[in-house]
């Protein structure tokens, strides 16, 4: 197993390529620039499974339409956000893209609770971490000692709490209740930035406290 991040989209959003060694593979949240994601995936003999999407904002949206229809793959989200991917108001793009907008077709397959997710060989556990966003979604792969957390935690910092279903308490909750009891070595896969670690963040994030 390994993984690589592609950065993409108006925001550069950190997407992610979860493969195994049969070259199967999982997405997540491919923000834009689908045309360079499907050559990426051609050129190294990919097969995807899924998408996967740590929430719905714009910037992790923007390519799941040419990547759903390229590989004719099922696209999770959260159910809090049911209805985001076809709304350019409450996935932002109406607000940040000056005039231009993202749609997308429903999610295929909606998440509702903390549980384990199995897509053809990848085996997650999911955790809801809301604050950044309502139905902001985090998934751990054991295998690869990773987790793949959105905008939820960063390389010293947090998401942003001020958008449409933001809350900082919430999103500290999250954070403290689901992120931080992984073992400290547990690579952090965030959506901007650098990949940073839950050790880490435990000892240097400024809004993170009682961990170091």
């Amino acid at each position: 197993m390994d993984w690589k991040q592609i950065p993409l989209g108006p925001l550069q959003t950190n997407c992610y390529v979860l493969f195994n060694e049969n070259k199967e593979a999982v997405i997540f949240d491919p923000g834009g620039h689908g045309d360079i994601l499907n050559t990426w995936l051609i050129d190294n003999s990919l097969s995807p499974q899924a998408v996967l999407l740590t929430h719905a904002h714009f910037d992790h949206i923007g390519a799941v339409e040419d990547v759903r229809q390229k590989w004719n793959i099922p696209v999770y989200l959260h159910e809090t956000e049911n209805d985001w991917l076809m709304d350019p108001e409450k996935n932002g793009s109406s607000r940040f893209l000056g005039g231009a907008t993202i749609k997308a077709e429903p999610a295929d397959v909606f998440i509702t609770k903390e549980s384990e997710l199995q897509v053809g060989s990848f085996h997650f556990r999911l955790f809801h971490t809301p604050g950044h966003s309502p139905g902001s979604v985090s998934f751990y792969h054991k295998e690869t000692e990773t987790v793949f957390s959105g905008d939820v935690l960063f390389e010293n910092g947090i998401g942003r709490t001020d958008l449409p279903g933001g809350d900082y308490e919430t999103l500290i909750k999250s954070i403290n209740d689901f992120l931080m009891p992984l073992p400290e070595d547990t690579a952090v896969a965030c959506g901007h930035g650098n990949v940073t670690t839950i050790g880490n963040e435990m000892t240097s994030n400024p809004f993170l406290h009682g961990f170091s």
